[in-house]
């Protein structure tokens, strides 16, 4: 059994005997930004299992399975056995937001996907994703953040547009973008997304690189969501 990180196009295998550290000086070098620590993450191997770590001390990281499946939010300290066959895992740091994929072989599960319950027939306009129905306009918004990385093809880095670049886009004003964007927020909140409140009643900063990291991992938007942009 072996993991293998691809960012960028190269490929990197774990090895038992120590860690591959992922970072800004590692292993696996991210890139040289200021903001992002020089060990971030670590896949070794534990107890008959391979882990993905959080040995940084400030940033947080997404990681999901390629279905849309399977989610976590990979704090400071913690860590998941990476018993699935493949991760995508996502993080910002500073105005940059990273992802990578990561690839078990002879995983010990497997995800199966079922099909999806009918949406109900009393949210015309509305698209339901998990317990959350979002309008064609918040839709529209998580989108236009998505941009970026929707149109690669590979895993590496993109950028998350500000709400002016993604108020310009859309046609709207920087106002109205924002009001969606707090509608948008706070509907995935009280669903249980986390990182997207600072606290009670106070936004965090970095709630567009959350909120971006969290559709990304369940496919909330996809490719095939581009042609709802101009």
């Amino acid at each position: 059994m072996s993991v293998t990180v691809e960012f960028c196009g190269e490929e990197f295998t774990a090895n038992e005997d120590a860690p591959l550290t992922i970072g800004r000086v590692a292993d696996v070098e991210i890139d040289d930004n200021p903001y992002l620590h020089r060990v971030f993450l670590q896949v070794h191997r534990e107890h008959d299992l391979w882990w993905l770590t959080n040995v940084g001390s400030t940033l947080t990281a997404t990681v999901g399975d390629r279905k849309g499946l399977f989610q976590a939010w990979l704090s400071p300290g913690a860590r998941i056995p990476l018993a699935l066959e493949a991760f995508t895992v996502w993080f910002t740091a500073g105005p940059t937001t990273y992802d990578f994929d990561i690839t078990v072989d002879d995983a010990t599960f497997t995800s199966i996907v079922t099909e999806p319950e009918p949406e109900p027939e009393d949210s015309p306009g509305e698209t339901t994703v998990g317990r959350v129905s979002m309008t064609p306009d918040q839709k529209l918004l998580v989108v236009a953040l998505c941009e970026s990385f929707l149109r690669t093809t590979y895993a590496g880095q993109g950028q998350i547009p500000s709400s002016a670049q993604a108020a310009q886009r859309l046609g709207w004003t920087t106002t109205k973008f924002n009001r969606k964007l707090d509608n948008v927020c706070q509907k995935l909140a009280d669903a249980g997304t986390r990182g997207l409140h600072g606290g009670p009643g106070k936004l965090a900063s970095n709630r567009k690189a959350r909120l971006v990291e969290h559709a990304l991992s369940t496919r909330m938007v996809t490719e095939k969501d581009l042609v709802l942009l101009d």
